[in-house]
């Protein structure tokens, strides 16, 4: 099953806007440290990988053109509720407001963080999404397991590397960075893991339903060609 389309569908929009909640609801919930089995992590591990699982969705059956789409968009959003975040932070609270301490340790993200977010984010879901489309086309469609975890742990891997340094080097002790690092990939991953038999049958009532399989044969990988997706 193959279709070229310049029009999306209705689930795909909805995927869409989850995707995007997904991802400003991660910005929020990183301000809270928290302790999994003893070890140190930031509350957006709870629903950051969920993009990482749509992300796999969209691409396995809409193809890497409008998983593009996606991805954009969903930094889009991302950076309008960051900006705006900002801009409310850095505007004088009233005289009678008492709770600007709690408001900035929420949405008054340093530029260095934001940005380190931005970058890891682009790169990362970019790799996931090439992963699963050549690796789709190279199994001719078999073995979708296999795919959704690989093209996890390289876009994850690739999130990690970008973000840590870039956010944390120099606050952070260099030699605890690799760990950090190491942990949210791990963890990310079993994420996926864990999630993958929902994962399957999602992917399955969507192609059945959406009537489409795409495989990305012969198309421009550029991460730019943004409204190309048909």
């Amino acid at each position: 099953m193959t279709k070229t389309k310049q029009q999306v569908s209705v689930l795909f929009m909805l995927f869409s806007i989850l995707f995007c909640v997904c991802l400003i609801a991660a910005n929020i919930l990183e301000t809270k440290q928290i302790s999994v089995f003893g070890i140190s992590l930031t509350g957006g591990l709870i629903v950051f990988p969920v993009s990482y699982i749509i992300n796999d969705c969209v691409c396995e059956v809409w193809g890497f053109r409008k998983a593009r789409l996606l991805i954009w968009t969903g930094f889009a959003m991302n950076f309008f509720f960051v900006t705006m975040g900002a801009l409310c932070d850095w505007i004088p609270g009233a005289p009678y407001w008492t709770n600007q301490e709690g408001f900035h340790a929420i949405f008054g993200l340093a530029p260095r963080v934001a940005a380190a977010s931005f970058v890891a984010f682009i790169v990362g879901s970019f790799a996931n999404a090439y992963v699963m489309s050549k690796m789709k086309i190279h199994d001719g469609g078999k073995r979708f397991s296999l795919r959704a975890i690989l093209s996890t742990v390289a876009g994850e891997t690739c999130d990690s590397i970008i973000f840590f340094p870039l956010a944390l080097g120099g606050v952070v002790p260099t030699e605890e960075l690799p760990k950090l690092m190491l942990w949210q990939v791990l963890l990310k991953t079993l994420y996926e893991v864990i999630a993958l038999p929902l994962t399957i049958r999602i992917v399955r009532k969507l192609k059945s339903h959406e009537g489409e399989d795409v495989y990305d044969n012969g198309i421009n990988y550029s991460i730019w060609q943004i409204f190309s997706i048909g």
